[in-house]
């Protein structure tokens, strides 16, 4: 409990951070760019296993570099998973693309690899997909990588969620041609705000990479042939980030054991359930999330958050799906529920997510599992 208070997710420091970033400091690399910042892509890449990482102020702005060099166009229709944090998706519009938002399935959560075939057969000229590991599960990757080959898509995986989880024996985060992590404040690991834009194709990151830094082109004076962003991660933030990187197999272990509690301590109640993965694989469990069934309960999600806030205890609402959005209102949604509830949509009317916060003790977590068990 932070200041009388069970988190969702907090940061968790270990110290290992202020070498770096001290070592900043005494170096006078407080600007952007330096050391930290080579060496963090240089080690995250090591870590993932791809050849190439660049670093970036965030996973928003990885997403949006993944895209321009996805080639996406205006107009260009771009499927992309309908369960999912906006950022995921916002990128498209940032180039003016259309997103056309592809249901879940039940087994992960993630984007159905047959809702996706479906949307390929509306839209055959789609040359971009956009799939996220919810909650740090990971999405049938195989099925849908290989989806996108036969249609000639590139496929960009949001691994914002699900870095250092594995689907096959292998890290999330290589399975797109281009792929995002994030560090944001509540995730795995943290460098307080920041990602990374993943690739096994090293001249695209330095594509990419020559974009995040305002597009300047090599000259003796500040010429621009191309439209830039200010992209680039700071060398204080990297320091961050290395400090963390040692920590992040630790937190993936403390993550699993809070999941795993929770399942052994709702296991008699036949009204909840936990966010499901497949035994092929290792999630990092980055969010602990639960659904009531309304056939066995009458208590609501809703319901649960309020009891919850009351005692301080924070949780939060499952994403409400793309396609159930006021901004993407308009926007195509391919779903196999024949008329029916989405999957989509019977997960966020039913979901909950849970406190995750790997400094939260068993105490703590046991009167989380006590209230809801009054509760349901």
């Amino acid at each position: 409990m932070i200041n009388g208070k069970i988190w969702l997710s907090s940061p968790t420091m270990h110290g290992d951070e202020m070498k770096y970033i001290q070592e900043a400091f005494d170096t006078n690399w407080v600007a952007p760019l330096g050391p930290n910042v080579t060496k963090f892509e240089q080690e995250m890449a090591s870590y993932i296993g791809i050849k190439a990482a660049s670093a970036t102020v965030s996973g928003t702005s990885a997403l949006h570099l993944a895209v321009k060099l996805a080639g996406v166009k205006p107009g260009d229709v771009v499927l992309c998973s309908d369960m999912t944090f906006s950022a995921t998706v916002n990128p498209i519009s940032y180039e003016n693309g259309v997103q056309v938002f592809i249901d879940s399935e039940t087994d992960t959560w993630n984007m159905d690899p047959r809702a996706l075939e479906k949307g390929f057969e509306k839209y055959p000229q789609c040359k971009c997909v956009v799939c996220a590991n919810l909650y740090g599960t990971p999405a049938k990757l195989d099925e849908i990588r290989q989806i996108c080959d036969a249609h000639g898509a590139i496929l960009i995986e949001d691994a914002a969620e699900s870095l250092s989880a594995t689907y096959k024996g292998r890290q999330t985060g290589t399975f797109g041609q281009y792929n995002g992590i994030s560090f944001n404040g509540n995730k795995i690991i943290t460098t307080s705000g920041g990602g990374m834009l993943l690739s096994d194709n090293t001249e695209a990151i330095q594509k990419a990479q020559f974009w995040a830094t305002q597009a300047r082109d090599p000259a003796p004076w500040y010429q621009h042939s191309e439209l830039g962003y200010n992209y680039r991660m700071s060398n204080i933030v990297a320091g961050i980030g290395q400090g963390q990187l040692g920590h992040i197999e630790e937190h993936k272990a403390l993550k699993k054991k809070i999941y795993d509690t929770y399942l052994a301590g709702f296991a008699d109640i036949g009204a909840i359930s936990m966010n499901p993965y497949l035994p092929c694989s290792q999630p990092n469990h980055w969010l602990s999330c639960m659904t009531v069934d309304p056939q066995k309960s009458e208590v609501r999600p809703l319901q649960i958050m309020e009891e919850l806030a009351k005692k301080n205890i924070e949780s939060r609402p499952i994403w409400k799906p793309m396609h159930l959005q006021p901004y993407y209102a308009k926007n195509d949604f391919i779903t196999l529920s024949g008329g029916g509830p989405s999957v989509g949509d019977e997960v966020f009317a039913t979901g909950l997510c849970l406190p995750s916060d790997i400094k939260m003790t068993e105490e703590e977590q046991r009167t989380v599992i006590d209230t809801i068990r009054e509760m349901v």
